[in-house]
């Protein structure tokens, strides 16, 4: 049964001061936003326009799971449209969202991801479509990078700087998906070295964030290392 537990109320890093509000859901897989994740969005599944983007998955060795989870969303009735910032404008990317409700970012390389937005100006612009009211989803390294910072994920290179790490912060924790009961004491250690809460996320688990408002949804209950 999925439950729905408050999160601690945080402040929200570098994210644009209230009464700016932000609707995104932060998952850990595509199971979760089949299950409960785009439902989320308030927006009906007839009505709905993804943009759906992909720059993650060049920085991955295989970009067969995208092929997949493109497989499942349009058996499941999904309207989405492929896309990669990396190599568009900014008048092509705020065209191509024009008319999509939900701007989806895929998981991936979580480094080559935030590198990209970095070099794209790509942050920028998202901000902007979020104030606007574009609903955000992010999986895997798309919901990593919405965090103050990414040094807990799996793609770090050994040379990489604490600048080079640095996230979006729109959110006030670290979230580190595909969590696995056997990495419980790995990550607990690694844990009491970062100055951020780590928000654990298994497959089939989400985060609802609303305005200030953080809301844990998914199959079991929410993972504490303590």
């Amino acid at each position: 049964m999925a439950t729905r537990l408050p999160l601690e109320q945080e402040t929200l890093g570098s994210r644009p001061s209230s009464p700016v509000f932000m609707k995104m859901i932060l998952a850990s897989n595509l199971s979760f936003l089949l299950t409960h994740g785009y439902a989320l969005t308030g927006i009906p599944k007839n009505r709905m326009k993804i943009g759906y983007i992909i720059t993650a998955s060049k920085g991955a060795s295989s970009t067969e799971y995208i092929r997949k989870i493109e497989k499942e969303l349009q058996e499941n009735g999904y309207n989405f449209a492929e896309f990669d910032f990396e190599d568009k404008t900014r008048e092509q990317i705020e065209k191509f969202f024009e008319d999509k409700d939900v701007i989806h970012i895929e998981g991936g390389d979580t480094f080559y991801l935030l590198k990209a937005i970095k070099k794209t100006g790509f942050d920028k612009i998202l901000i902007k479509m979020l104030i606007g009211g574009k609903i955000y989803v992010g999986t895997s390294a798309g919901a990593s990078i919405m965090g103050p910072s990414i040094e807990f994920s799996s793609h770090i290179p050994s040379n990489a700087s604490e600048e080079d790490l640095k996230a979006l912060g729109l959110a006030p924790f670290l979230i580190k998906c595909h969590y696995t009961d056997d990495q419980k004491q790995e990550f607990k250690k690694r844990s009491q070295a970062i100055r951020y809460p780590v928000k654990f996320l298994r497959d089939g688990q989400g985060i609802l964030v609303e305005g200030d408002k953080y809301t844990f949804i998914g199959e079991g209950s929410e993972v504490r290392l303590d």
